[in-house]
């Protein structure tokens, strides 16, 4: 295994102001420590979900459960594989995704809330493995996906950001409201 990235958080001029949001989430400390007990975490949380819970929204044109955990799948398939593409030396220009269009492409709520939690332990798990691979050299590389430059650091922050967003929607508007 490789030394943890202890490389601090990425500059401002790393990423756009929109993904600050998202960096900003990240705790001090050993990014890819966060990244697995994000994992712990949201197996803990999604796995203690009643099955009726799957498909509950909590408003009209809100996502359900399955979609809410299915964006966040689809936008950690797609940052992992710009990290990827951008550690490599391929400096793009990758395009952008609009998430409502692939939430509505994906029907989500078709499948169970176990298997979109299995495919999120496989990606994350194996994600973890790709950052660790990386040196400083490789984390400062960048490239340009949705009009914006990012940095392989960056991206991992984004990733580790994201799923935190989300988390907290989970718990403040979602299991709020949940029938019994």
């Amino acid at each position: 295994m490789s030394q943890p990235i202890m490389c601090g958080r990425p500059s401002p001029d790393e990423y756009s102001e929109y993904f600050g949001r998202y960096i900003e989430r990240v705790p001090a400390g050993d990014v890819i420590e966060f990244l697995g007990a994000q994992l712990v975490e949201f197996e803990s949380c999604f796995g203690a979900l009643p099955e009726h819970a799957h498909h509950f929204s909590y408003g009209e044109g809100k996502w359900s459960v399955n979609q809410l955990l299915g964006h966040i799948l689809d936008t950690e398939w797609i940052f992992t594989t710009r990290c990827l593409w951008f550690a490599r030396g391929n400096s793009g220009p990758l395009p952008g995704m609009d998430q409502d269009e692939f939430v509505a492409g994906a029907d989500f709520d078709s499948r169970s809330l176990s298997s979109l939690m299995s495919e999120f332990g496989h990606l994350r798990r194996g994600a973890i493995e790709l950052f660790e691979s990386l040196d400083e050299g490789v984390l400062s590389r960048s490239g340009v996906a949705s009009e914006t430059r990012l940095t392989v650091r960056s991206i991992i922050y984004l990733i580790a950001g994201h799923a935190d967003h989300h988390m907290e929607v989970l718990r403040e508007r979602y299991l709020p409201q949940l029938p019994s």
